[in-house]
This record gives C-alpha cells, sequence and structure tokens, in this order.
C-alpha cells in the first residue's frame, strides 16, 4: 500500500441555478488576457447539450483518454508514441477554433462617439481573431437556450446513446445545469499524451498542472484529454489549463470558482488512496464496474494501518486529520451519493458530482397522493423527468443501478427530514431502506443543506518544509513570470492594472491594439489618468503638474 493524498471536488448539482458567477470569476482570475479570449477553464454546461468544445464527449471522434488492448492492457486512445511522432507536426484530432467559438467583442466606439442621430447606432460584433464584423452562432453555453429540445438530440453524443428510451415533445423536455473544471485525474491521459514531459501531476496534492518551461506547443495533451480541459495559447504557444487555483489551496482557500459559487455546490477535500492500486482499477475490464473500482481505490482516513502507511509516506498529521475530516470521503465512501464524470474513460477523475434530483414532489403532488410519502416517492424515481438512463452515461457508463441507488437516498433524506422539521417523530425505516443509520442521514442531510464555509471547504495549508520545493513549481507552472502569458504582465492584478484603461471597459479598437501590439499590454496614448487602474506604486503620471511647472 502506497498512501498519497489527492484535493478533489464534489458539486452537488441539485442546486448549480446556472448562473455561471464560477465561470466569469475563474476568467477574470486566470484567463483575461491577450491568447486566452476562447479559454473557460471553468465552464458550466446546460444538458442535454453540445457541450464545450462541441461534442467533446464522442471520443470516437476525438480519441481521448485510454481503452484497454487485446491484452486487457491500457493504451492511449489516440495512439502511442510512433502515432504521436508521426504527426507530431500535424495534429488530426484537435478540435478546431469552431468547435470551441470565434472569440469576439462590439465596436463599442460606434456607441460612445457617434454623433446625433435619427436612429440608434448599434455596437456590431467583432471577431477577436480577424477584426471583421461577424455572425454569433456559437458560444461556451449556447445550449442553455436548447437545452432538452429536439435541436439538441441530434449532436449530444450522450443523448445519442439512449435516444431510443427518451421522447422530445415539448412538454416532455428536461435540462440541467452540469458545471466543469479539469478533472485532476489519478491517471492522467494529458500527462501520458504530452511528448515534452512537461504536463505532471504534484506528487503532495495531486494537482495536474502545466510545465509553461518545457511546454513546446504540440498540442498531444488536447487531444489525449477525453474532457478537453487543456486549452492551447495562440499568442504564447503553450498549453495552459485549470491550476485547481494552487496558489490558493497552498494557503488553506478554496478555489476561485468554489469561494464565489453562488448556489454553495462545490465542496474541496483531501482524500487519500493507494498508488499502488491505480492502475489495477483504471484496467477493470467492465466498464460498469470502472464506478466501484475508483472508489474502492480510496483509503477509509480514520484506519490507524493508513494513518501508519501516510506518516511513512512524508504525509503531515495535520493531513491525516483534515482527510478524516474531508466532505470529499464523506460523500462518496460514506454516503456513497456521489459519482465520477464518465468514468469509462479510465482517466480515474477526481472531481465527482451529486446527480440532480428531478422535481420529483411536483409529479407526486399531480396525481393527488402524499408527495413527501417516502413510498411515493420512491415509486416515482423511475419516473423523473431527468432520465436516470441519461444520468448513467454521464456518471456510470450506462449502469443504471448506481444513479438509482443514489437518488434514492436524496429522496428518502428528503422524506425523513420532512418528519423532523414538522416536530413528529422520525420514521427509522426510510433511511434502513437506502441502507443508512438515522444518525447517517441526518449527517448528510446537514453537509448537503446546512454545511458551513469551513465544513464544505476542509483544506489543509501548505509545511514550511514544502515551500522551496512549491516556490520551484510556482515558478514553472504559474502564468505571471517575465515574457509568459501572465497573470502581472503589466500589474500585480493582470496586464490590465497598472494601464489608464480599464479591459472591462475598453472599445474594440483599444482591445485590438493591445492584441497587435508586442509588449503584454499596449500602452495607453490618451494621455488620461484613471485611478481605478492605479497599481498604487509612485505617483500616476498627469496627476499632478510636473515639478517644473508652477
Amino acid at each position: 500500500m502506497r498512501v498519497m493524498a489527492q484535493m478533489a471536488m464534489v458539486m452537488n448539482l441539485d442546486k448549480c441555478i446556472g448562473c455561471h458567477t464560477c465561470s466569469v470569476t475563474c476568467k477574470q482570475a486566470w484567463t483575461n488576457r491577450a491568447g486566452t479570449e476562447y479559454v473557460w477553464f471553468n465552464n458550466v454546461e446546460t444538458r442535454p447539450g453540445q457541450g464545450y468544445p462541441r461534442t467533446y464527449e464522442d471520443q470516437e471522434r476525438w480519441k481521448g483518454g485510454w481503452e484497454l488492448n487485446r491484452r486487457g492492457r491500457l493504451k492511449l486512445k489516440g495512439g502511442g508514441r510512433l502515432k504521436k511522432l508521426a504527426t507530431i507536426f500535424s495534429n488530426p484530432i484537435m478540435p478546431s477554433l469552431k468547435d470551441y467559438y470565434e472569440p469576439w467583442t462590439y465596436d463599442y466606439a460606434t456607441l460612445t462617439d457617434a454623433p446625433a442621430q435619427e436612429h440608434t447606432p448599434v455596437a456590431r460584433p467583432k471577431s477577436l481573431i480577424s477584426g471583421k464584423d461577424m455572425k454569433i452562432e456559437w458560444s461556451a453555453n449556447w445550449d442553455d437556450n436548447l437545452g432538452g429540445s429536439a435541436a439538441t438530440a441530434a449532436n449530444d453524443p450522450v443523448l445519442r446513446k439512449i435516444s431510443d428510451t427518451v421522447k422530445f415533445e415539448f412538454e416532455q423536455t428536461f435540462m440541467f445545469y452540469l458545471p466543469r473544471i479539469c478533472e485532476h485525474c489519478l491517471n492522467p491521459s494529458c500527462a501520458a499524451s504530452c511528448p515534452s514531459g512537461a504536463i505532471y501531476k504534484r506528487a503532495e496534492d495531486g494537482i495536474v498542472l502545466v510545465d509553461q518551461d518545457r511546454c513546446r506547443g504540440w498540442r498531444m495533451c488536447v487531444s489525449g484529454c477525453p474532457y478537453k480541459k487543456v486549452y492551447f495559447n495562440h499568442r504564447t504557444g503553450k498549453a495552459e489549463k485549470c491550476t485547481f487555483c494552487f496558489p490558493r489551496i497552498e494557503v488553506g482557500l478554496p478555489t476561485v470558482c468554489s469561494e464565489t459559487c453562488v448556489g454553495r455546490l462545490r465542496y474541496i477535500g483531501l482524500v487519500l488512496y493507494d498508488a499502488d492500486r491505480v492502475l489495477e482499477a483504471a484496467s477493470t475490464p467492465d466498464d460498469h464496474d470502472l464506478y466501484e473500482a475508483q472508489r474502492s481505490v480510496f483509503l477509509d482516513p480514520s484506519d490507524p494501518a493508513v494513518v501508519r502507511e501516510a506518516e511513512r509516506a512524508g504525509i503531515p498529521r495535520d493531513w491525516v486529520e483534515a482527510a478524516q475530516r474531508s466532505p470529499i470521503h464523506a460523500l462518496i465512501n460514506r454516503y456513497k451519493v456521489a459519482l465520477p464524470l464518465h468514468p469509462e474513460y479510465r482517466t480515474m477523475p477526481m472531481v465527482w458530482y451529486i446527480p440532480p434530483l428531478s422535481p420529483v414532489v411536483d409529479v407526486v403532488r399531480d396525481t393527488g397522493e402524499d408527495a413527501e410519502d417516502e413510498r411515493n416517492l420512491f415509486a416515482a424515481i423511475e419516473a423523473l423527468r431527468i432520465p436516470i438512463e441519461y444520468l448513467a452515461e454521464l456518471f456510470t457508463a450506462g449502469d443504471v443501478a448506481p444513479v438509482d441507488a443514489v437518488l434514492r437516498r436524496l429522496a428518502a433524506m428528503r422524506s425523513y427530514m420532512r418528519d423532523l422539521n414538522l416536530g413528529r417523530e422520525p420514521d427509522g425505516s426510510i433511511p434502513a431502506a437506502v441502507g443508512m443509520s438515522e444518525e447517517e442521514m441526518y449527517d448528510m442531510y446537514r453537509l448537503l443543506a446546512l454545511a458551513k464555509y469551513d465544513e464544505r471547504y476542509v483544506i489543509p495549508p501548505a509545511h514550511a518544509e514544502q515551500a522551496h520545493a512549491l516556490e520551484e513549481l510556482a515558478t514553472e507552472c504559474a502564468l505571471d513570470y517575465e515574457g509568459g502569458p501572465g497573470m502581472g504582465g503589466s500589474g500585480p492584478f493582470g496586464e490590465g492594472s497598472g494601464t489608464p484603461t480599464p479591459i472591462a471597459v475598453e472599445n474594440f479598437a483599444m482591445l485590438k491594439d493591445r492584441q497587435t501590439s508586442d509588449t503584454v499590454a499596449a500602452p495607453d496614448r490618451s494621455g488620461r489618468v484613471n485611478l481605478l487602474n492605479w497599481d498604487g506604486k509612485g505617483t500616476p503620471q498627469g496627476l499632478f503638474p510636473p515639478k517644473d511647472e508652477p
């Protein structure tokens, strides 16, 4: 047994309202710079839908993730070293810009500079690639307006598998939101695909990062990632991906997307796993068994034998204690309500999801029955608006049984807590019907519904003895080194800070000038002063008259 620690996340899809706050804050924090206009480390997809990039789940087309060869051994779906060498200068299985979307802005100068006239001026969309007028046809979440409609059926790879069991009459459409970030897998195919060895998994916390110095822009990682969460910065020629906000994690703070989540649906914590069993679990022959195989890799942090092995492996004691209090371990292994996204890719993803429970109460109430009675709720699980088959294709490689068990636990919790909240004697048979004790069900309710900040985010800070190694990692992987793609090119808060014109309100001409300039951020030539962007150093030029003037 070789114990290792892994930072992981669980998202409760029952709480996601599709507000995209997580996407916007992540965009502002990490990809608000030249070359990353189309990049979304965090995006929220509407399901059913094609996803972002379009149809990324169609691995027969994109060849991402792993598969088993004839001898039952793992191999990259996109081919091994010889195939990558043969196509290293022309990768044929990579999404094009149209599969993402052509980024655009608006010609705001038409609005701000137009003279008085009879008709209201219009700010036309301008391509950030060509600078020409364009028609907007796709974006990171274009499916939002089409959720559950027949328009998405033909192009949704997941829906295509179950189209015979789902009807698309208007009154039977369904939709839900699926936030996505990099999965920071235990068996990352992006790292195995990289010819330069630039992508690696940190030993101390399992976060997958890109070494910007070693990256040569081959883009094999983009093809190798089945979730298509590795992006190419065309300005710097480097690959970039979600960093799990590791500078925040190292000081005990949650990721930006989690910190700003309106629905409080994200949980972050530490799990301990047996590294010696990862390959065996990922090589499980039957796709339906992959979910349980990955769960078996996770170790019980309260087991004395695991604690001893963790200490031998150099895992600090407070990290072991954090793993014991981890909401991730509780949701995955104790309450068994969290499921992995597409385990059939065999990458062993570490961002798990609690599937959404459809408005089952409304369905039962329409029949005239007691909508909160556990017998009625259990009977209605099979008739939910969101088909269990669709959820199973997302989270359990098509196996309906685990999804059904999760939904029954969530329905049982709703029924059991109704009696408690109404002051009635709780019915112990309800938790027993789904294999839980009354104490476990109440604890699960508290975690899912009432958990405080420090209960949702149990993140042990890095240790002082690791500081030197972490500093080296930050230098290699950070996006703010001198001349790099960075977050600090012109000021302490990004390439827009320290310049007179905020990026958020710049017009198309300014943005075009910034993108085509030789420097990281084009200097302002207007001579105007904007204290909102003053970096706090020295005296802003133009704020006071020169000293030689009276």
